[in-house]
This record gives C-alpha cells, sequence and structure tokens, in this order.
C-alpha cells in the first residue's frame, strides 16, 4: 500500500446519519492526517464539511456514486484507508469493496449484514490475503464490544496455558435506532436470507466448523443464568455478534471446542423474569411477522428515513454495558467488561468505526507485521494485536483500548473447585 497516497483516510457515505458523526469525529481527532468525504452530491459533501467546523476546513471532498466503478476505484487508488458508512452494503457496498481490494487499500465499515460479509470473504477473502489488505466489516456496536470482549478472555487463557472452552456475554443498553440500520435490515429481510443468517458459522472459513452443539443456537427464551446472576434473554444483535465472534474463534485459534453466546439482561427477581418472557415472546413475535412483506412495507412507513436518527440528546443519554463470562478446561472463570457512554449504536458505533480506521491509518506498521495481516477479518482478528499492544502500555486498572471513549477491561479470574464438566 502507497503511503504517498493523496489521503490517508476517506470516509464514504459522509451524508448519512453515522456519515455526518464520523464527519465530526475526524474533525475533533484526526490530527494530522489526511483526510476526505465522499459520496455522490458533491454540494452535500460540502455542506456537511463545513457544518463539522474548522476541523474539518482541510478536508477533501471526493464524488463517487456507489455503482460507478470507475469513480470507486479512483476514489480507492487515492486512499490508505477507506470507512464506509453507506449502507444497505448489500446494495451499496459491492463495488467499494471490490475496488479496495483491487487498490489493495484497507477498508472497515459498519455493517451487520452478514450475508454481505459471507459474500465478501468467498469473493475476496483470499486476494486481500495475499496482498496484506485488511476488509474489516462489522466495526460498530456490531461486532467491536462482542468480539474484542471474547478475545480478551480467550488471551487470558492462552496466557494462562488453559484452553477458553466457552464465553458467554450480556448485555445492558439504552438508545436509538437510526433509518440506515432499519433499512439494513429489512434488505436482508426482502432478499429472503432467513435461512442463511440463522446458520450458526455463516461467518467460519470453510473447514473451521465444529459439530453442532445446542449452545450455538440462537436462544429464543429466557432463563436464569448463574454466572449473570440475573434473567437473561435472546439479544436482537445476537445473530449477527456469535457469528462475528466464532469466525475469529477461527481464525485466531481459541480452542479446538470454543463456543460462544450472547444474551439481552433484564435484572434479578421476578419482574425481571416477566420482562424478559415478555421481551422475548415479542422478539419472537415480531421477526415472524417481519416475515411477511406488507409487515415489512409498514415498518419502513413507520421508521425512521435512511439519514435520519435520534436526537443528540437522545444519543447522548444512551450507553451500553457488555459483561462477559469466560470458562476454562481447568475450571477457571474469567470476567471482562465493555462499555461506554453515548448511544450504542450511533454514538459509540461512530466512535468504535473511526477509530478502527485511525488504528489502520497511524498503526500500518504494527498490524502489518501481525501475523496474517490481510483478508476479510474480524475486529479481534484486524485489530486485536494492535489492541493489546495499547493495553500493555497502560496501568493494568486504567481502562484501556485502542478505542476513544470506550473501556474495556479484564475483570479478573478464579478457579471452580474442580474440573469444569
Amino acid at each position: 500500500m502507497n503511503p504517498a497516497r493523496t489521503y490517508d483516510v476517506v470516509l464514504y457515505g459522509a451524508t448519512g446519519f453515522v456519515g455526518r458523526q464520523t464527519v465530526a469525529h475526524f474533525a475533533a481527532h484526526a490530527g494530522g492526517l489526511r483526510w476526505a468525504l465522499a459520496g455522490r452530491n458533491y454540494d452535500k459533501l460540502a455542506a456537511v464539511r463545513h457544518a463539522a467546523g474548522p476541523g474539518a476546513a482541510k478536508a477533501g471532498i471526493v464524488v463517487a456514486d456507489a455503482a460507478d466503478g470507475p469513480a470507486l476505484d479512483a476514489l480507492a487508488g487515492e486512499a490508505r484507508v477507506v470507512l464506509s458508512t453507506a449502507g444497505p452494503f448489500a446494495l451499496h457496498g459491492s463495488a467499494l469493496v471490490a475496488a479496495c481490494v483491487a487498490q489493495r487499500t484497507h477498508y472497515v465499515d459498519i455493517t451487520g449484514e452478514t450475508p454481505w460479509v459471507r459474500s465478501l470473504i468467498d469473493r475476496h477473502h483470499e486476494q486481500a490475503a495475499a496482498d496484506g489488505t485488511r476488509i474489516i466489516p462489522c466495526c460498530g456496536f456490531d461486532s467491536v464490544p462482542s468480539d474484542l470482549g471474547a478475545w480478551m478472555l480467550a488471551q487470558h487463557f492462552q496466557a494462562l496455558g488453559e484452553a477458553c472452552v466457552d464465553v458467554k456475554a450480556c448485555f445492558s443498553l439504552r438508545g436509538g435506532f437510526n433509518g440506515g440500520t432499519l433499512a439494513s435490515a429489512l434488505n436482508m429481510l426482502d432478499a429472503g436470507q432467513t435461512r442463511v443468517m440463522a446458520d450458526p458459522w455463516l461467518l467460519n472459513p470453510a473447514a473451521a466448523r465444529p459439530p453442532g452443539a445446542p449452545s450455538d443456537e440462537d436462544p429464543v427464551a429466557p432463563h436464569h443464568d448463574a454466572d449473570f446472576k440475573a434473567w437473561v434473554g435472546p439479544f436482537f444483535m445476537g445473530p449477527v455478534n456469535t457469528r462475528v465472534v466464532r469466525r475469529s474463534a477461527a481464525l485466531l485459534g481459541y480452542g479446538p471446542d470454543f463456543h460462544y453466546q450472547e444474551y439481552l439482561r433484564f435484572g434479578a427477581g421476578a419482574m425481571a423474569a416477566l420482562a424478559a418472557a415478555g421481551v422475548s415472546a415479542g422478539m419472537n413475535a415480531s421477526q415472524a411477522a417481519l416475515q411477511w412483506s406488507p409487515v415489512r412495507a409498514l415498518a419502513r412507513r413507520l421508521a425512521p428515513a435512511p439519514g435520519e436518527g435520534p436526537s443528540e440528546a437522545a444519543m447522548d443519554r444512551g450507553s451500553f454495558r457488555c459483561e462477559l463470562v469466560g470458562h476454562g478446561d481447568r475450571g477457571t472463570v474469567a470476567h471482562a467488561r465493555v462499555a461506554a457512554t453515548g448511544d450504542p449504536g450511533n454514538r459509540a458505533t461512530t466512535v468504535m468505526v473511526c477509530e478502527a480506521a485511525l488504528a489502520l491509518a497511524k498503526d500500518d506498521r504494527h498490524l502489518q507485521r501481525a501475523k496474517g495481516s490481510g483478508g476479510v477479518l474480524t475486529p479481534a482478528s484486524g485489530f486485536g494485536e494492535a489492541l493489546g499492544d495499547r493495553r500493555r502500555r497502560r496501568r493494568p486498572r486504567a481502562a484501556a483500548a485502542a478505542l476513544r471513549g470506550v473501556r474495556l477491561r479484564h475483570l479478573g479470574a478464579h478457579r471452580l473447585a474442580g474440573r469444569r464438566a
């Protein structure tokens, strides 16, 4: 990858809801990097740049439509890293990724469209791996907290010389949706991809599909979890995050019998049990209803339009916490937490994907030295080693992450009496 390219980072989809926030983040944190806004309309891009204030004044503007292959090739050829927030990605992202692979340009995005990610693996993984190009989708709330939290516990067990046999994650969150996220979800249903999305190992390499186990199936009912000491139920992002974590486990070698699952936390007591039952039943019913095209059409009319989302005040009030528990094959139990303030799917996602792009732009030499530095990767396999290097340069008890504003902690471990069954 030529360091003399015009831009270190190009923000594609910069006029969308999350795209505008990425511009504001870069205006505040890009430092001396050369960066640009990109999309299909010059006037709208110029307006977004102006609204971001003095920090964006020197940012470039690149005009390229998602369907214009030559323009996308030129865009990718000018950039060291492309950050895309232009969804639905199955509709608007394939040509851009192909251009990045052809031009050997690193790429990150915020997609949660796992069937589309599977298509990227099939089309581009081998070439990107051969060239050392990092194509890293799912760098937002789906699936950075899950993936880096599980990675941190897997690293802990490897340091102990103990195999990590399973990790569970439990989410508590407050936030809203933007129109682009909902449009992506509805587009996957329009495409009839429900059965594909249900594959627990959809993103795994072909040679790394372990025998099925009940714990790998997406949960549909609530239960009381002894490790979390709380009632938990299905988490709406679980069918995305679990596939990403399992791909990381296969690429990074967490262990031959590693399992991962995640849940939504409701708390302790009878009221929490009732809430878990009600929310789980509602989620199952809504998923069944959305299989019908008239229901999806109604959802589109009622949902925010692409480019719209929560207010600034609402996003400021948001937050999330992801508690993780890992078990080793010799009985050790380890705990970790990933947390941040700000709306998870909007504010926190912006921080995560921007810092992912900045890590590629600023830490490229470190990342290129990592084993298997290219391919269609995951947040953990794409950034885990760089994250670990930053953690080692901080105090052990400090909040430590490559993601500004996101707290990632290992909370310690203990040994169970006897060997875990």
